[in-house]
């Protein structure tokens, strides 16, 4: 047999969490042909790399991803791909683009997801050619895209298109029974056509942008009990997933949403709920998740948290960010749209007023903490309180509240005053139990969302660095081969994609590791441009030398951590229908010369 790529002498994982192996792997027409302990031919083969030391490794997935716009400009991904991510889902959170037009679009994505909404609106009005579930993938595949897609159908999307923006955010409106047919058959288009299942939405600080129905909540939030329960009957009867993020407001809701996964004479409803973490607002919130999702699994449910494996830091331009949506004195500050509008508002001394009543109201269940003596200043004009906490600021201006030396500040500085505060995932020990729970998905990176906030498109690296380094210490919590499993192939299965393995026969969808990389370069903070978004400066994560080679459809996409040429110019990934087996994306053009052949196989 000729092959067109060998990979010789690699520690080879194949994705079931089985024992790793050295193992010589051939690759031919897109997929594994070979693994083996003895040497394969490699007589024809044009790229022949040597991964001596290293992991070989099935492609990562990232399970929840807000890449529906980028795809459309951007489609090779190159900040997920670059880290070893071969399959992404899109459509999380209720919102996708698959039947509402560009203004609608822009009102979704622009201020829950911080993404322009002047480009979402450009990227949709320049590209939207479909108007159904099998026409997106149809325009997907048209694209040169760079990992595997799949993709959930957004209920705020559906319920929009059907009702339009403003009906679908009055509370006293309901559905009519004509309106609600017609949600279920786009619903049910959209699971013929292989999407992986439903995304809805009950947080309420997720708010529209635009001025139409502006602070108003997603579509999803106002659906009543009777346009849920059928659109949930679908997903449960084909077996499908529902994604979902409860009102974390009103703890009912969460374990509401839980309960309904439960079976009892029916299917269960495959639920994937967003999302375990040890929040530093509520640090028993881990014995009550796994309490809770103990008990409905057991009741035969079929019910997983998603879950962010590394320290969730996130950064902030003055208070343009979400974590402010969840509090009355914040909502009002973000509602203002105008800066000088925002800005007297911040000046009001009745307004401050609020703002540090709701500061310092410590109880309730929230995400942030609200600690601004935990909130450290990174960047700004006034270089006296860079490395500076807010609270510290306000100490050092003679006993001020952290509020009022936060406002002050952003007053004085704008968007040029940069900050970051680590919310959740700060303890390591609690990580380790998370990770090796059985109700936990590892994947919750909101890639292609939030650019100027946070990048966690190498959380697979950061997770394996964290085993290695616990095994290397004698302390292991687990093999390495399990929380490679847990990256892919166990998240493959559950959404029953084709990807996620490697094995013979299966996609050669891979990455080449180099474990002695898995080093302090995997935190350092980086930033680089996107074009598409009018050249906004986005944080990404850079640590080129720890993934030397990607493969998506047995094409090398990356070489030594960058790119290869082909990467968003020709296409190599595929939309992954879910339940079905996926033919890789053909190579027509994607051959290289032999010159840069040989200068990717060095390179490796």
């Amino acid at each position: 047999m000729s092959y067109d790529t060998i990979i010789r002498n690699g520690r080879w994982f194949d994705g079931t969490g089985a024992p790793s192996a050295i193992r010589n792997i051939g690759i031919s027409g897109g997929h594994v042909t070979a693994v083996s302990t003895n040497d394969l031919d490699e007589a024809g083969c044009r790229n022949v790399i040597d991964a001596s030391g290293k992991w070989v490794v099935p492609g990562f997935l990232d399970i929840h991803t807000h890449y529906d716009i980028e795809v459309l400009e951007g489609p090779g991904l190159a900040e997920s791909v670059r880290h070893g991510v071969t399959t992404v889902a899109t459509g999380s959170c209720s919102i996708s683009t698959i039947h509402v037009d560009a203004e609608d679009a822009g009102d979704l994505f622009g201020r829950v997801e911080a993404i322009p909404r002047e480009h979402v609106i450009k990227s949709i009005g320049a590209h939207k050619t479909w108007n159904s579930g099998e026409q997106y993938i149809t325009a997907i595949e048209d694209l040169p895209l760079g990992p595997n897609l799949c993709s959930f159908i957004g209920h705020s999307d559906i319920r929009t298109v059907t009702m339009g923006l403003d009906r679908s955010t009055n509370d006293d409106i309901k559905p009519t029974r004509a309106e609600i047919a017609r949600m279920e058959r786009m619903l049910t288009d959209a699971l013929d056509a292989g999407f992986i299942g439903l995304s809805t939405n009950q947080l309420r600080f997720d708010k529209l942008d635009g001025q139409t129905c502006r602070s108003r909540t997603l579509p999803s939030t106002y659906a009543k009990w009777r346009e849920n329960r059928r659109l949930k009957k679908l997903v449960r009867d084909r077996g499908r997933i529902l994604q979902s993020a409860p009102d974390i407001a009103m703890p009912v809701n969460l374990v509401f949403q839980a309960l309904q996964s439960i079976g009892l004479y029916r299917k269960p409803l495959k639920t994937s709920l967003l999302a375990a973490a040890d929040a530093k607002s509520n640090p028993v919130a881990f014995y009550f998740l796994k309490g809770l999702a103990t008990a409905v699994n057991s009741l035969g449910a079929n019910f997983r948290f998603q879950h962010l494996p590394v320290p969730f830091t996130v950064y902030a331009d003055g208070i343009d960010f979400v974590i402010f949506e969840e509090f009355g004195s914040g909502q009002e500050a973000m509602h203002l749209a105008d800066c000088l509008e925002r800005d007297e508002l911040m000046r009001d001394e009745a307004y401050r007023r609020r703002f540090r009543k709701d500061y310092d109201q410590k109880f309730g269940i929230r995400v942030w903490h609200r600690d601004f003596f935990d909130a450290m200043i990174t960047d700004c004009p006034d270089s006296t309180v860079i490395g500076k906490s807010f609270g510290e600021v306000g100490l050092d201006r003679g006993g001020l509240h952290p509020v009022d030396a936060f406002l002050d500040l952003v007053l004085e500085h704008g968007t040029k005053l940069r900050w970051f505060t680590t919310i959740s995932n700060h303890r390591p020990e609690v990580l380790k139990k998370f990770a090796t729970e059985p109700y936990i998905q590892l994947g919750f990176s909101d890639a292609g969302a939030h650019l100027r906030n946070m990048a966690f498109y190498n959380m697979g690296l950061r997770l394996l660095r964290h085993v290695r380094d616990a095994e290397n210490a004698g302390t292991p919590f687990m093999s390495i081969e399990y929380a490679i499993h847990r990256l892919s192939g166990e998240i493959a299965d559950w959404y029953g994609l084709d990807a996620g393995h490697l094995r013979v026969g299966d996609r050669a969808d891979l990455s080449i590791i180099d474990p002695e990389r898995l080093d302090d370069s995997l935190d350092e903070y980086a930033e680089e441009r996107v074009e598409q978004y009018g050249g906004l400066s986005r944080m990404v994560n850079r640590n080129d030398a720890t993934v030397v080679a990607v493969f998506i459809g047995g094409q090398q996409v990356v070489a030594h951590g960058r790119p290869t040429e082909i990467l968003g110019k020709v296409r190599t990934g595929s939309f992954l229908r879910a339940g079905r087996r996926s033919p890789a994306a053909a190579a027509q053009s994607a051959e290289p010369s032999a010159r840069e052949e040989r200068s990717a196989a060095s390179s490796v």
